[in-house]
């Protein structure tokens, strides 16, 4: 069994990569040759110290020269510093093959299934970009969706570093409202318990991806935006029940796996808002570990 470290996985994944690795293994889930395991959580306090623990992951038939493998993905929180692993293993034979260091491509990963589902979900000719957050998702997300479309602008809104991060792509600062009205495609990468903008304000036609939260205690989009959306795009029901605290009050009919969206296109509106919500699942980690084991020889 193998060490795969940051600096290896580093060397052989990137952004567009990643995208492609994830829209195939969304579309296997598809068509149901993938399952899922939830994620479970313990936390507790320990001198003075927030710690949780969680644990999720994926079983993956074979696709291709990838082989067939099962996955959990692990890892720790302190005072919200997390430290990730995947564990991958072979579906032959049930051996462990390597145990990667995941801290890189979990910053790739929820980036990259949103440029899944923006190149999937988004209009063809979406030239504004808007971006809430200037952390590390946030960055991941502008570099990845900027290789599904071509923006002519971008916005960034942020309680700080938005004048920066906005100069680094080239765009502007811009306050909430404004970001909101003038985007074809939205962003929000924040850990804002609280919805971030009014959802009447948005564009007839948008499409927003939601990544800042995965408990149902906190929701970055509020319920005139969800009521508005003729679709809203999960990666997985079960997930998005159990974690997606913006889908508390928003309809289940609306709803639809990313999977079947790639299998089964949904037709859709040029006036059509649509609601992408990721809480991150272990198909995406399993995938992206497999991706890489297998472009450094090990299965």
């Amino acid at each position: 069994m193998r060490l795969i470290t940051e600096a290896d996985v580093a060397a052989v994944l990137d952004p567009g990569s990643a995208a492609r690795v994830l829209h195939a293994a969304f579309a296997q889930h598809g068509r149901g040759q993938a399952q899922v395991l939830a994620r479970h959580r313990a936390t507790r306090t320990l001198d003075g110290a927030a710690l949780a623990i969680s644990a999720m992951g994926a079983i993956l038939d074979a696709d291709g020269e990838l082989p067939a493998v099962l996955g959990t993905k692990v890892y720790s929180a302190r005072n919200g510093r997390y430290h990730f692993l995947v564990s991958l293993f072979s579906a032959a034979t049930g051996a462990p093959l390597a145990t990667l260091e995941a801290n890189e491509f979990t910053r790739l990963r929820t980036a990259a299934a949103s440029a899944v589902a923006a190149d999937l979900l988004a209009q063809p000719e979406a030239k504004t970009l808007a971006i809430f957050g200037a952390g590390i998702q946030a960055r991941a997300h502008a570099e990845a969706l900027m290789q599904v479309r071509r923006f002519a602008h971008v916005l960034v809104c942020a309680r700080s570093g938005a004048e920066a991060f906005a100069a680094e792509l080239g765009g502007r600062a811009v306050d909430a409202a404004t970001a909101a009205a003038e985007a074809d495609v939205i962003v929000t990468a924040t850990r804002s318990p609280t919805p971030l903008f009014d959802g009447a304000l948005v564009k007839p036609g948008a499409f927003v991806a939601a990544v800042g939260s995965s408990t149902r205690a906190a929701r970055e989009l509020d319920d005139a935006l969800l009521d508005r959306a003729a679709l809203i795009a999960v990666e997985w029901r079960t997930a998005a029940e159990q974690e997606a605290g913006d889908l508390v009050d928003s309809a289940p009919e609306r709803w639809a796996e990313l999977g079947e969206l790639l299998v089964t296109p949904h037709p859709r509106g040029p006036q059509d808002i649509v609601v992408y919500k990721s809480v991150g699942i272990g198909l995406e980690d399993v995938a992206l570990a497999r991706f890489v084991a297998h472009r450094l020889g090990v299965c």
